[in-house]
């Protein structure tokens, strides 16, 4: 053994994952294929630019994987161009806004404490939020996004992207009013579909497809890939603008990354084989199922869920009737094995480093096979912990157990 120390680490890593309730909706597992594929030797190869345009040699094998990749995405998205290359969300996000925009163009996104992304437009702290300048539309009292609202500053404000894209938002993004806002105000409309992607492929989230310009995607979490991304050109947003692809793709390289992790490219092209099955699509429907269930129970049992439900993979509890912060409660259920993360909910009276909720969600333990009669089960577990702190470790001790019989990798 070369490196016993970080062989130790993974192999507790590893453990962790096994023994625990991986519940923050952004994680989940992926298959030994995709990891097979990350640790190839493709790691060993530089390959600066795009297939057939390398500035390296000995590119023939890379070419095919990466071109593997892309046909795939293109077919099982229904896109025309698709680029495989960036590093992650962010930075797909951030290419298509230097593609795009000139310095202090404006960007409207989801505000944060409303389920939005950092790189949604966030001001002052983020490159999206400091290099242009940042709108932000929000939920209603209700939990729900006010279209009315978005369409009214879009009227006044006229950006020049609106984003359609939340990372703590439970409910149906309805990408044709998205769209009818855009087209009324001469916006590309880019829809980040990153917590959702494996829900939009097995229908049980409508597809942006035929409404948004440009889609950015994350390449794990309900896709259970590896740690990338991809940025996707539709028929609408070729239309609009013949070179948008080309423009996308040297945003990417040369204008923010170098060398592209092959391997990583590899991974998802190994994902998007597997999201094209059957077994996929069942997947998706069931995440969904599960999340709807473990609401539903929660709801039963005195939480308040923002929005009143989910419609997607995850759900944000608004803590405040139970007497415990958000950040208290993600240490306490991951002390008892259940492994959520504190968040932010709407209009939240608390700093971001000290918010009101919990986020919580079903992608990683359906990937297990975990279904309703676990769900039920899990719901009880967070009441009863949450309620009296002294049930954490009686908790651990059963979490431990169930997750048994629902190996990570069988």
């Amino acid at each position: 053994m070369i490196d016993p120390k970080i062989a130790a680490f993974i192999e507790s890593e590893k453990k962790r994952q096994e023994e625990t309730l991986m519940m923050i909706p952004s994680e989940n597992y992926a298959s030994r294929g995709v990891l097979a594929a990350l640790g190839s030797v493709l790691q060993n190869k530089y390959a600066e630019g795009y297939p057939g345009r390398r500035y390296y040699q000995g590119q023939e094998w890379v070419d095919c994987v990466e071109n593997l990749a892309i046909s795939r995405a293109r077919k099982l998205f229904g896109v025309l161009h698709v680029n495989v290359q960036p590093y992650s969300g962010s930075p797909a996000n951030a290419a298509v806004y230097f593609a795009l925009l000139d310095r202090d163009d404006k960007i409207m996104g989801l505000d944060l404490a409303s389920g939005g992304h950092l790189t949604h437009g966030h001001p002052k702290i983020t490159f999206s939020g400091k290099y242009f300048s940042s709108l932000r539309y929000q939920v209603g009292k209700d939990g729900f996004i006010d279209y009315n609202q978005v369409e009214a500053i879009a009227l006044k404000e006229k950006p020049k992207i609106i984003v359609a894209g939340t990372t703590s938002y439970s409910r149906i993004l309805d990408f044709s009013r998205f769209a009818q806002i855009a087209d009324r105000v001469g916006a590309y409309l880019m829809a980040d579909i990153a917590h959702i992607v494996g829900l939009v492929i097995a229908g049980v989230h409508p597809s942006p497809v035929s409404y948004a310009d440009i889609i950015t995607t994350t390449t794990h979490k309900s896709l259970r890939g590896p740690r990338g991304a991809m940025i996707m050109v539709t028929q609408k947003g070729l239309n609009k603008e013949p070179d948008l692809g080309r423009k996308i793709d040297r945003a990417v390289f040369p204008g923010l990354q170098g060398g592209p992790h092959e391997n990583n490219i590899a991974a998802i092209a190994v994902a998007l084989k597997e999201a094209g099955g059957k077994p996929f699509r069942q997947y998706g429907k069931q995440t969904v199922k599960n999340a709807f269930y473990l609401a539903e129970r929660l709801t039963k049992l005195g939480f308040e869920i923002v929005s009143g439900g989910t419609d997607n993979h995850l759900m944000v509890i608004d803590l405040r009737n139970q007497k415990i912060g958000g950040k208290e409660a993600a240490e306490l259920l991951e002390s008892a094995g259940i492994v959520v993360n504190a968040n932010s909910i709407p209009f939240d009276p608390n700093p971001p480093l000290t918010p009101s909720g919990i986020r919580l969600g079903t992608p990683a333990l359906t990937t297990r096979g975990m279904k309703e009669k676990e769900m039920a089960q899990i719901a009880e577990w967070i009441a009863q912990v949450i309620n009296n702190h002294s049930w954490a470790g009686k908790v651990k001790q059963a979490v431990k157990k169930l997750t048994k019989s629902f190996p990570v990798y069988a």
